[in-house]
């Protein structure tokens, strides 16, 4: 089959479209012959070599596919040859084939296309386990979301506004946060031009938020301390902006706040079967209805992979972007 390898780290153009063997469903995963995959933050980090696959996993980057199952191996009763999926993945989805535990896999929702539901299981797991099972946002309370245009970001806006609770987010231009808007977010905040921990305290009348989505780590650890409300909770699920910065715990104690700082891809298999199926429980039902929508900016064919990177680098996107072999 054809797929994606990094023979070196780089940049974009470390991608190689390349023929490798054929994956072979052990017992207890399905293979999907794949139309479509996610592009991630992640994947980038692979390419340039800061973000390894766990080992005995996958070498190829990928972490969602839609497709359809065309083997099954030993053990596996919930899915046949010929279902129609997607599946949250610990890598391999830039490819024309993956296999991955049938724990961690999703039937394509009735209001979604095939292709299109490349961009969910990622992004609805990563919120869903982060902002509900772990920071427990609940409705009326206020939750800040930064890169509220990512696919992340998007996805979260979605979700909160169905429970009830209100958002904030930032964005670095205009279209981008009318896009935000348009999706639920009540608070819209230009990082270019604005100071987040100010507008969020003038919309909360000095409240400050509940839960805070974090993609930036250490840039904005303080300001984020600092918005939080009394027992907020930053859940911290990227380190675009830096590793390493001090935090206030005096400032921690008297908020009664908590700091958690999370990953999806090297969570045990247990785990993410867990995470899966809550999110099929509680978010399937919400796009099965319309009422929750993966928002797909472009497709680039899977030779083309170098060039949704750029894309993605580029930060002109708004929600995600899709590979399709």
């Amino acid at each position: 089959m054809k797929a994606i390898t990094i023979p070196r780290p780089g940049d974009a153009d470390a991608l190689v479209l390349d023929d490798v063997p054929e994956p072979q469903p052990a017992a207890g995963e399905v293979r999907i012959r794949v139309a479509a995959a996610g592009v991630n933050r992640a994947d980038i980090m692979q390419r340039q070599g800061f973000y390894d696959p766990p080992p005995g996993s996958s070498p190829y980057p990928g972490l969602e596919v839609s497709g359809t199952v065309d083997a099954v191996g030993d053990g596996v009763a919930q899915w046949s040859v010929g279902d129609e999926v997607c599946a949250l993945l610990v890598g391999g989805g830039y490819a024309e084939q993956v296999c991955v535990p049938a724990t961690q896999v999703l039937p394509v929702p009735a209001a979604v296309a095939l292709e299109d539901a490349a961009a969910l299981p990622e992004v609805v797991c990563t919120v869903w386990s982060n902002v509900f099972m772990t920071a427990n946002l609940l409705p009326g309370q206020f939750l800040l979301v930064h890169g509220g245009s990512s696919g992340i970001g998007t996805m979260a806006i979605q979700l909160a506004r169905e429970v009830g609770a209100h958002v904030a987010v930032t964005a670095g231009s205009a279209e981008k946060l009318e896009a935000c808007r348009q999706l639920g977010a009540e608070v819209l905040v230009n990082y270019r031009e604005q100071d987040f921990v100010e507008e969020v305290r003038a919309a909360t009348g000095g409240a400050g938020a509940d839960v805070v989505l974090d993609n930036m780590g250490a840039k904005y650890l303080a300001r984020n301390v600092d918005v939080l409300a009394v027992n907020g909770r930053l859940v911290v699920i990227g380190l675009q902006g830096g590793t390493k910065a001090e935090v206030d715990l005096n400032a921690m104690l008297r908020k009664r706040a908590a700091l958690i700082a999370t990953s999806l891809r090297a969570r045990p298999a247990e785990e993410k079967a867990t995470i899966v199926a809550a999110v099929r429980e509680h978010v399937w039902p919400l796009v099965e209805a319309g009422r929750v929508k993966p928002i797909v900016h472009s497709r680039f064919a899977l030779a083309d992979a170098a060039a949704a990177h750029r894309e993605m680098e580029s930060s002109r996107h708004i929600g995600k972007i899709l590979l399709t072999p």
